[in-house]
């Protein structure tokens, strides 16, 4: 019978490798994060997990909070002037032939920029309203029930007020 020759490494696809176990030799594995980067968020939880807002929480939520609101001010500032540009260009003269339409137009984008500056100026007010409650030290906890709030919910909505089943509670009542 003639023997088989082993098969070159060369010779073996992709599918026949073994997984990796890892780095190769001598070469660090690459962490989640660097040493540094462990204070930039809020710490690790579990899914779910209703925990007390650590004073490390603050620090992070704060900085969202406030890179947040500088935006939504930079946001509010660009629509008032919009708004108000679109104002200075109306008051002038309108020619009697001019269509109904661009009139039209006109008053549907004024309505959705003044909407837009209602949604910014509402948003500014959560976060401004949840900046005074690190500072007072309610940050974290439902106005409601007084219940920590979950940990998931203020990593999505750090301006959240409601734990999740008052928020549900209430959006039920309207």
């Amino acid at each position: 019978m003639a023997r088989k020759k082993p098969a070159s490494p060369r010779a073996t696809t992709a599918r026949e490798q073994p997984a990796a176990a890892g780095p190769p030799r001598g070469v660090a594995r690459k962490r989640a994060g660097k040493a540094g980067d462990a204070r930039s968020g809020p710490a690790p939880r579990q899914r779910g997990h209703r925990s007390i807002v650590t004073k490390r929480d603050q620090q992070a939520y704060r900085k969202r909070l406030e890179a947040e609101l500088a935006e939504l001010n930079r946001q509010r500032d660009d629509l008032e002037e919009a708004t108000n540009a679109s104002m200075a260009e109306a008051a002038g003269e309108v020619g009697f032939d001019e269509e109904h339409a661009d009139a039209g137009s006109y008053t549907f984008e004024r309505e959705r920029d003044l909407s837009l500056v209602g949604n910014v100026k509402d948003l500014i007010e959560k976060v401004e309203h949840a900046l005074a409650r690190i500072d007072d030290g309610s940050y974290g906890r439902c106005e409601a029930c007084g219940k920590p709030i979950e940990a998931d919910r203020l990593d999505a909505l750090p301006y959240a007020t409601l734990c999740l089943a008052d928020a549900r509670l209430r959006g039920r009542l309207r």
